[in-house]
């Protein structure tokens, strides 16, 4: 009887995610005004999702953190109700183990030293009602800054906190209610 052998394959498969390091990637967030809307996003990117989000240390009273959908970024959200400087850590862990972590600082002044003067070109369909203006911390997530449409192309923003960039985009609104696409977002850095 003859015997032949067989050739044995052995495929290996390595995940690129198990190599790569997770990072955050946002390297600052702003500083808030006592008793006014406060929002920021921290992001991290590499690894592999799900990750897991944690804070060590004091957020300003008032704000709180909340996990994105996709688990890519942790949200801030508040109004912060005592002035103060405010030092936490972010951690974040990839579904492999691998953490990266971050330190910020957030200073919540007692009033608003500042105020970002917007202005833009008027749209130039005949149904304007209105335009409505956001606020960001990155360009990617937004917060409507007025309470009923805007008439004018002008637009004060006096809720910004010293040492802050903030992002601000604007949309038309017509008699019908339908608002247009984003402007490009532009950046204001408050000293």
């Amino acid at each position: 009887m003859k015997t032949s052998l067989l050739p044995i394959v052995l495929l290996l498969f390595a995940s690129r995610c198990a190599a790569s390091q997770i990072n955050i990637t946002t390297t600052s967030v702003p500083n808030g005004v006592l008793a006014t809307s406060y929002s920021a996003v921290i992001s991290a990117s590499g690894g592999c999702t799900p990750y897991t989000w944690a804070i060590s240390g004091a957020l300003p009273s008032g704000v709180t953190s909340r996990v994105s959908g996709n688990t890519a970024a942790l949200s801030l959200n508040g109004t912060p109700t005592v002035a103060g400087t405010y030092s936490f850590t972010a951690s974040v862990t990839g579904c492999r183990g691998r953490v990266s972590q971050s330190t910020y600082t957030i200073v919540v002044q007692s009033t608003s030293d500042h105020v970002v003067a917007l202005t833009w070109i008027a749209s130039t369909s005949s149904d304007v009602a209105g335009y409505n203006v956001y606020r960001g911390p990155d360009g990617l997530h937004w917060t409507k800054m007025n309470a009923g449409l805007v008439a004018s192309t002008t637009f004060s923003d006096s809720t910004v906190a010293n040492g802050s960039i903030y992002f601000y985009t604007a949309t038309a609104v017509d008699i019908y209610g339908k608002e247009s696409v984003k402007t490009a977002a532009m950046e204001a850095a408050v000293p």
